[in-house]
């Protein structure tokens, strides 16, 4: 139990957040540890953004081989290998895993494996002391600022217990032994849509289930239509505007209850699984949070300005309710500069993308024009859909469109909704747009190489500005 050497930061967690937070304060000369009681990478490498994005490439290139022969190509009967698939996911997040590791290495941080839990401390000039539970026992680690990178799991919902065999979260969803022949998906947020769209590409019969009038309720309403038309053209079924009551095993299939929030009869739903996917919940038990009067704010830890949450204690990234991979490892680049004393960028929390990976991809950034509207922003909207493009047509898929909206007045880019092929990485010019406050006529000036993805956003603006070229 005797405490070891001080460090200048230890970092609790090494997930987006908490390991480039630890990376950059060793690259800013600052004595760093991390601590980690599972897989180095988190859940997103480990249990999320990697793997999944694993699954769904599967689940794309099943899709490509199943219409090849709209492409000139016979290739006969098509299966899919669904442990195969698994076996690739679960290796991909291995490999990944393993090179936060020599990242570490790499940079002199010091990986300290276990369960981490703050001790009082006994002076504000004292360093903060963190005792770490682990096979070996207990061990006392000190240091002079403590970065909280704990991340989130799975919220599960009151009346529907998660058994891990028929009513499982997404990481059994992940590692499921065969495919199931049905499923249920309780939610149709992004990690709710992705694996419906997953699933259903292998042909699993796939309902969602959600509590809001529309899928993707955060996204734009357009977006949202233009969601549903592509599932219900695949044959996902949508049952929106509906609450889940109840869900018990039966057997070998899951017997659920819907009711309509306006009233109306209830409806009874049988599948083989029930994937509960209705957000997530902060890690924040026996941190020893007490101890430091760290407050909780609907279960998330509450920072200032700057990701304080105490004296010489940090918080970011899921922990403290934002969400998003990439905004955890923004806050964990700031924190450490802010801890190193060197200028640090403020995260800019009105430039920050979003992107779901379903078939078809969706990504935005800004406002919608709902919230523009009531926030009385006077905006220009311009469309281009992908039947429009000439590389959508050579791709064979010219599914959705690019909506972006500009400022009436200043020409800024107030937001950006996307849905259809490639637009997970086309949101990254109307990204850098908002965040360098481009106009659109500065867009416009950027000569678009052709044929690409990327124009459908040159076409979108000139649309807004009321002169399309090829619309």
């Amino acid at each position: 139990m005797d405490a070891k050497a001080p460090y200048d930061v230890i970092v609790i967690g090494s997930g987006p957040g908490g390991y480039v937070a630890a990376i950059r304060a060793a690259q800013l000369g600052l004595k760093t540890a991390c601590i980690e009681r599972e897989n180095l990478g988190g859940i997103c490498l480990n249990w999320g953004c990697i793997p999944t994005k694993a699954l769904l490439r599967s689940a794309e290139m099943f899709d490509h081989f199943k219409h090849a022969a709209e492409f000139g190509i016979k290739v006969g009967s098509v299966e899919a290998d669904f442990p195969a698939m698994i076996s690739r996911s679960r290796g991909i997040a291995d490999k990944v895993s393993k090179g936060i590791g020599f990242l570490f290495k790499k940079n002199k941080i010091d990986t300290i494996l276990g369960t981490a839990k703050l001790l009082p401390r006994s002076g504000a000039w004292k360093p903060h002391q963190i005792e770490v539970t682990s096979s070996s026992g207990k061990t006392v680690y000190e240091a002079k600022d403590v970065i909280i990178a704990t991340g989130a799991r799975a919220r599960s919902l009151p009346g529907i217990e998660l058994d891990g065999k028929r009513i499982i979260e997404y990481r059994k969803a992940m590692t499921l032994p065969e495919q199931p022949k049905s499923m249920v998906v309780l939610g149709a947020g992004a990690i709710g849509v992705e694996f419906a769209s997953f699933y259903r590409s292998l042909g699993t019969d796939v309902t969602i289930v959600e509590f809001m009038p529309r899928l993707v309720p955060n996204e734009d309403p357009e977006i949202s239509k233009e969601l549903t038309r592509a599932f219900d053209k695949r044959g996902l079924k949508s049952l929106v505007d509906h609450k889940l009551t109840s869900a018990k095993v039966s057997g070998d299939k899951v017997l659920m209850t819907a009711e309509p929030n306006k009233g109306g009869d209830k409806l009874t739903l049988e599948a083989d699984m029930l994937l509960v996917a209705v957000g997530i919940q902060a890690n924040t038990e026996n941190l020893g949070l007490e101890a430091h009067k760290i407050v909780l704010e609907k279960g998330y830890i509450k920072v200032d300005a700057e990701n304080r949450c105490g004296e010489n204690l940090w918080a970011i990234g899921d922990v403290i309710g934002r969400g998003l991979a990439h905004v955890a490892s923004s806050e964990g680049v700031f924190v450490a500069e802010k801890i190193a004393k060197v200028h640090a960028e403020p995260v800019r929390y009105d430039a920050i993308p979003a992107c779901t990976y379903c078939s078809p991809e969706i990504a935005s950034v800004g406002l919608t024009e709902e919230k523009a509207k009531a926030q009385n922003v006077p905006v220009k909207v311009g469309k281009f859909p992908f039947t429009a493009l000439a590389k959508a047509r050579a791709a064979g898929d010219t599914t959705g469109f690019v909506k972006v909206l500009w400022h009436a007045e200043t020409g800024a880019l107030v937001g950006a909704h996307l849905i259809g092929p490639a637009v997970t990485d086309l949101i990254a010019e109307v990204t850098l747009a908002k965040t360098t406050e481009v106009n659109a006529e500065s867009l416009l000036a950027t000569i678009h190489a052709h044929p690409t993805f990327a124009e459908t956003i040159k076409g979108a603006t000139e649309a807004a500005l009321g002169h399309a070229i090829d619309l």
